[in-house]
């Protein structure tokens, strides 16, 4: 058994059976190894920020990490933005990077990198095999280090020759330990602050945002008069009529500022202290009131929703599955699609109206898709995935991962042009795995996110400036793109257009693009 062949045997024992993929020469043993043991589906990406990226939407939908496979340095930068983005939603990955043999690596040859000083910054887990016989235990303490709570990214390097060279064996990963409980203290502090009658808002984030969990924190509201809200950008939120209509702090500074006023403690669940993106002129960085103190209930690592549920016990509460008080309830609710002129409201209508039951929605719709969440709340059941850490292209990515990850539901990606382009060979992927995807392309063929913030920082742009963030001349054409790529599409211009492409593509097999013309 050679090292490679150990890597393969090792990830199977551990459960993970997916890796998405760009390989190069440094590869081929583990690829050859894949090929011989049966057992793992092998995604091929078209590139690395594909693959990290599809990696990310299925720990989210999964709540195991799939492997990725990233060819040396170079290739590992080239998937880096997508990994920032799953650091930031605590995603678990088995990121496998190739490298020079290494007898090799001394020579410096052109491919040879700072493998480490790379993957660091991203990575909870950084190791480099040193030989064939410590590949298996390496790919263990990987396996395990993607799987602690909340999960993270685990980078093994994996030299050529500990690829090819015998004397591999299998390691094994001890299964993930629970996450911690939330410190005692903690919970006796806020059950106080509840009671206390100051001002109180609950954040919450990460694996408190699920359905179970949300349905406690509305019950301690509901009980102490205490807000919450949900966090900008969440990596995966429980969605849907008869659940919680939780709303999120709002991405411009002076809404989040607004949304959070007159708040006297912020009790934080499995997040941390809301901020702005970035600084601008004569704002805050943090998002709440200078007179606000910032309490936390419960850390990212450390249990959410054990935390809500000790919290409700603490303050006495029994019947955690109060109702909301107002909005529509039940299955048996009609919505209509909309119809006319195109908006974000009027997007977000339709899809409430269409969506199936159990879809996943992917939003990289950037600054278009700001008006679309009071919109959907009435929606059937669905799960919401965000563009976590503000590097964008994570959308198509995320939609492929996603689908392979929860292959009995449709993905809906609701993705803005300008970013969609920086991974646009996601759509190879989606239709050589024939995955259940529709993506809708909101073209309005501008960067308009950076419209807004010219303004927001206090930029006087002229025409070179303005031209920098327009993508016309020539147009993209989303249609050609994407039939190129082996992906139906079609354009629509019009709500009335829109809801027929969107219904027929629920009803079919495989990826479907819709240029959504704003």
């Amino acid at each position: 058994m050679n090292g490679a062949e150990s890597l393969v045997h090792t990830l199977l024992n551990a459960g993970i059976d997916t890796v998405f993929a760009n390989p190069g020469t440094s590869e081929m043993h583990f690829v050859a190894a894949l090929d011989r043991i049966p057992g793992v589906r092998c995604v091929l990406c078209l590139d690395e920020n594909v693959a990290t990226g599809a990696a990310d939407a299925y720990w989210r939908m999964r709540g195991k990490p799939a492997a990725t496979l990233l060819h040396c340095g170079p290739g590992l930068a080239n998937g880096l933005a997508n990994l920032h983005n799953a650091m930031r939603a605590h995603s678990g990955i088995v990121n496998i990077v190739g490298d020079q043999a290494t007898y090799h690596r001394p020579l410096d040859a052109p491919l040879t990198a700072d493998v480490e000083g790379w993957a660091r910054p991203v990575s909870g887990f950084v190791r480099r095999a040193a030989s064939a016989e410590r590949v298996g235990a390496d790919a263990a303490a990987a396996i395990e280090a993607a799987g602690t709570y909340p999960g993270h990214i685990a980078t093994l390097i994996l030299p050529a020759d500990t690829a090819w060279d015998e004397g591999g064996i299998i390691g094994v990963a001890a299964p993930p330990l629970p996450p911690a409980r939330a410190n005692t203290q903690a919970i006796e502090t806020a059950a106080k602050l509840l009671r206390g009658g100051e001002p109180t808002m609950l954040l919450i984030g990460g694996a408190a945002l699920q359905e179970a969990p949300l349905w406690v924190a509305h019950s301690i509201t509901q009980a102490t008069g205490a807000k919450m809200l949900g966090p900008v950008s969440p990596a995966r939120l429980a969605r849907g009529r008869g659940r919680v209509p939780l709303m999120r702090i709002p991405y411009p500074v002076d809404m989040a500022l607004e949304a959070l006023k007159g708040t006297k403690n912020l009790i934080l669940v499995g997040t941390t202290a809301p901020v702005a993106f970035f600084a601008y002129p004569g704002k805050p960085g943090y998002l709440y009131p200078e007179d606000c103190t910032v309490h936390v209930l419960a850390r990212p690592d450390e249990d959410g929703p054990g935390a809500l549920a000790a919290l409700a016990a603490a303050l006495g509460l029994q019947a955690l599955g109060i109702q909301p008080q107002s909005g529509p309830r039940g299955d048996d609710i009609k919505l209509e699609p909309a119809t006319g002129a195109i908006t974000p409201e009027k997007l977000a209508q339709s899809l409430a109206a269409l969506i199936p039951k159990e879809a996943i929605i992917i939003d990289e719709a950037i600054s278009y898709g700001r008006g679309f969440f009071p919109y959907t709340f009435n929606a059937p059941n669905h799960d919401w995935l965000q563009l976590t850490g503000g590097a964008i292209g994570a959308g198509l990515p995320m939609a492929t991962g996603a689908a392979i990850g929860a292959p009995e539901r449709r993905v809906i990606a609701l993705q803005a042009d300008g970013s969609a382009m920086y991974t646009v060979q996601a759509l190879w992927t989606q239709a050589r795995e024939h995955l259940n995807i529709t993506n809708i392309i909101l073209a309005n063929r501008k960067y308009a996110i950076l419209l807004h913030e010219l303004a927001n920082v206090g930029a006087n742009p002229g025409p070179t400036a303005m031209n920098m963030l327009n993508l016309s001349n020539p147009d993209l054409n989303w249609v050609k793109l994407a039939e190129g790529m082996g992906v139906a599409a079609a354009q629509a211009s019009n709500m009335d257009q829109l809801n027929e492409l969107l219904a027929g593509s629920l009803n079919r097999s495989g990826p479907f693009v819709i240029e959504l013309l704003i």
